[in-house]
């Protein structure tokens, strides 16, 4: 299970991106009740105010019984210095705002039951007009008319927007906040691990083998290249088939986040030290605690499922899965040695550079297969459950169109964060008091992040972070093992750690003939004698 969704989520590395609209704002009030509504307009048109104070108000004339395609049985002096609502259709927007000029109107806003596009027209036609165009939702004009009836008046503004956002900040923290707990999450198990080794019989002989923990361990290198080659094929199926896939990654992921939810919170509770009450029922063995926490999880899983598109506060119930699920991931799937990491993480930020920048060379529309899956072909329909959200607090025009966020993919902070969890666990494996291999990625990663968001703000779009996260958090582990005269250890690591033989010692035996294993096993009983004597782990090679 663990194996699959790690293929499938990782195959999903989303980009950090920006919706670049034209968004603004249609004020309208009666003088006591005031209320606020999304309109797009075209910078191409008479510009609109970029605040409130500043804002011409105009009294709003309901004409939504007319197309306005021509200015037949309209009384000008009805119109004359006010702003007019009309529908649209049958003819193009330049045409309407022509006719409402020629009436003497002051404002023209055209209310759509379609999707809000930028209102556009021949480059000649812009210099012709002279009034304020905008197109609004038809229903967020009913409601203004229910409010308001015929007092009402408008202004037209449309507030600048600014590419540094507090949004960014949060993001930034999610994402530390994630890496450094994961990776001492997985140090502190493999610490727990050695001790419980320790006291069953020394040598880690013992201890709980990561099969019978659940955990993952990527140590060949041939398996790392199928596990790559499987995201690929992966991202591939999304990109042909997304309409279908998209609802099977819906469900995968609310039963993998309610799962690692499960696994933080039990973890939380015996780090508390929070008791269990059990009981039995015809054999059964329950426990209390395990029982409310998974009714706990699995009902925030299903929140986020029936409510996944309810933008305005659904976000919150996704980053709090997604930082579980991230959490999980690190403390799952572990990383041998660092070799298996430097293969890893070049071969994913190869994948993700060729996926954004290259594929748009061989797609139709010229857009990256990356960012059509992960944003989806329909801008209005199911998105991947794959990024970190957090809504962008200084866009309001923005935000009342549509919620505007700063994402993060969930790869960008698990793939670093795999390596970050390796350096936790050879601190652990070397006895470093100071965790100098895990204080020293940790803030690697930091820079990485930092350096993605300056580029991304000076660039105006979004970076692969991979890019950069990468080679800070590679070069920064390799450069500390250098420079403490350890590479050779930190490089080979602990591709197996002799365990009783049990766990990855069954995997060894599995992949050789089976008139070898006589022969084998007595070659590697006489090894582990020796080097158990010395106190020493060894490494199964054959």
């Amino acid at each position: 299970m663990e194996g699959t969704v790690a293929v499938v989520f990782l195959s999903l590395l989303c980009l950090a991106s920006e919706i670049n609209g034209q968004e603004a704002i249609s004020h309208i009030s009666n003088g006591d009740t005031e209320r606020e509504f999304c309109i797009v307009h075209n910078h191409s048109w008479t510009p609109l105010a970029q605040s409130l104070n500043s804002a011409m108000e105009y009294q709003l004339v309901n004409m939504t019984s007319s197309l306005l395609c021509d200015s037949s049985g309209i009384n000008a002096s009805s119109v004359m210095g006010k702003a007019l609502v009309v529908m649209r259709g049958n003819c193009d927007f330049s045409q309407k705002a022509l006719i409402a000029q020629g009436l003497g109107a002051m404002a023209l806003l055209i209310a759509s039951n379609k999707t809000l596009t930028i209102p556009s027209a021949n480059e000649s036609e812009y210099a012709k007009v002279n009034i304020s165009l905008a197109l609004m939702r038809y229903k967020d004009f009913l409601e203004a008319w229910q409010v308001f009836g015929n007092e009402m008046q408008v202004k037209l503004y449309a507030p600048p927007s600014t590419k540094i956002d507090p949004s960014i900040a949060v993001i930034l923290l999610i994402s530390i906040g994630t890496v450094v707990l994961g990776g001492y999450w997985s140090g502190a198990c493999e610490r727990e691990r050695l001790n419980s080794g320790a006291s069953g019989g020394g040598g880690g002989g013992g201890g709980e083998s990561k099969a019978d923990s659940g955990e993952l361990s990527l140590y060949s290198p041939l398996k790392v290249v199928i596990f790559v080659a499987l995201m690929c094929g992966m991202l591939v199926l999304m990109y042909f088939f997304y309409k279908v896939l998209v609802y099977v990654i819906i469900v995968i992921f609310c039963l993998a986040s309610a799962s690692a939810l499960y696994s933080c919170f039990d973890a939380v509770m015996d780090k508390i030290g929070c008791g269990t009450l059990r009981f039995s029922v015809r054999n059964w063995n329950f426990s209390v605690r395990s029982l409310l926490l998974a009714a706990v999880c699995i009902s925030i899983s299903v929140v986020w499922g029936v409510y996944r598109n309810e933008d305005r506060w659904i976000w919150i119930l996704q980053d709090l899965l997604g930082i579980a699920f991230c959490l999980n991931f690190m403390k799952t799937i572990s990383l041998s040695n660092f070799k298996i990491c430097v293969i890893l993480l070049s071969l994913l930020l190869v994948y993700d550079v060729f996926f954004v920048f290259i594929t748009p060379f061989f797609t139709k529309n010229g857009v990256s297969i990356m960012v059509q899956v992960a944003l989806g072909p329909d801008a209005s329909g199911e998105k991947l459950p794959v990024v970190m959200r957090v809504p962008r607090l200084l866009a309001w025009a923005q935000n009342l169109c549509m919620m505007q966020f700063s994402i993060l993919g969930y790869g960008d902070i698990i793939v670093p964060g795999l390596l970050v969890a390796y350096c936790s666990r050879f601190d652990v494996w070397i006895k470093s008091k100071r965790k100098v291999y895990f204080v020293s990625c940790c803030i690697a990663y930091f820079l990485g992040m930092i350096l993605t968001f300056i580029v991304m703000l000076l660039s105006g779009m979004g970076q692969p972070a991979l890019l950069y996260l990468v080679p800070f958090t590679v070069i920064t582990s390799a450069v500390v093992a250098g420079c403490r005269g350890e590479m050779k250890q930190f490089w080979a690591g602990t591709t197996y750690q002799v365990r009783g033989g049990e766990g990855e010692l069954y995997w060894c035996f599995s992949i050789i003939p089976k008139n070898v294993i006589p022969l084998v096993a007595v070659i590697f009983d006489c090894q582990y004698r020796f080097i158990k004597e010395k106190n020493l782990s060894t490494v199964c090679s054959f």
